[in-house]
């Protein structure tokens, strides 16, 4: 599912959508090679998703209405770009938000000690 040499699969697994639809939220288009490139890049080679872990997701999120797809031609292949709709912008808004919660309440039990403020997570 995910090549990752810094971060067992056990704790990546659940981060995949919530990676998909905030990269989707601020590039508005991509298709699907420049997705697992720019996470590859954020992360500085730490996650690295493989096509056979992202597009499942991305067909389920269509199937879902989350994401549509438009194609272009690009020479003689055509090439499939992913973007939210509407109800795929509001989804990634909450879907981050919860998962900026998630990682502060589990920051709480590994380190009780840290200053950690439960407001917006933002």
């Amino acid at each position: 599912m995910y090549f990752c040499p810094m971060y067992s699969k056990e704790i990546i697994k659940g981060t995949l959508k919530p990676i998909i639809l905030k990269l989707l939220e601020q590039e508005g288009r991509m298709y699907g090679y420049e997705i697992t490139s720019k996470v590859k890049v954020l992360t500085q080679g730490k996650i690295q998703i493989t096509e056979g872990a992202l597009y499942p997701l991305l067909h389920k999120l269509e199937a879902e209405g989350i994401v549509i797809t438009e194609q272009e031609n690009i020479g003689k292949r055509i090439r499939k770009y992913y973007l939210l709709t509407p109800e795929g912008k509001n989804l990634a808004t909450a879907a981050i938000d919860e998962f900026l919660d998630f990682m502060i309440t589990i920051k709480s039990i590994l380190d009780p000690t840290a200053n950690i403020s439960y407001g917006n997570a933002k």
